[in-house]
């Protein structure tokens, strides 16, 4: 994976190397904990998420709520689009959440992160990407 390309960078480097795909992590802290409980919200954050990065869903978003140890409880989700896959984990005890977005088709992983922030209502948030080769 391709380091330190700044985000004003991003798309022309994307672009320009021919990169297989683009992978970002996004974490999000103090969320409502309302919507980090709830599968509608979250399958409502994936349609909308998917349209705003302009991504083809394939198939449906998968939501599942487990996990005994209270540490990391809570639903995971995986949605296939057609550049690849977007997934997440939400937990329970700190109303945090953990977003990942792998696709060979570029997006913007600002907008991203800040679309999710937005959406969940996270009182922070940190994020990160790389190109992948």
């Amino acid at each position: 994976m391709e380091e330190n390309i700044p985000l004003e960078e991003l798309e022309r480097y994307f672009d320009q190397n021919q990169s297989w795909g683009l992978a970002s992590g996004i974490d999000l802290h103090g969320c409502n904990s309302d919507y980090v409980r709830s599968e509608s919200k979250i399958k409502e954050f994936v349609v909308a998420l998917c349209d705003l990065i302009k991504m083809k869903r394939f198939g449906d978003c998968v939501v599942v709520d487990f996990g005994e140890d209270p540490r990391v409880s809570g639903f995971s989700m995986t949605q296939l689009i057609e550049t690849s896959l977007i997934s997440g984990h939400f937990v329970n005890q700190n109303n945090d959440i953990h977003l990942d977005i792998f696709s060979c088709k570029y997006y913007d992983p600002k907008i991203a992160a800040e679309f999710a922030a937005n959406f969940f209502q996270a009182t922070d948030y940190t994020y990160y990407y790389k190109i992948r080769k």
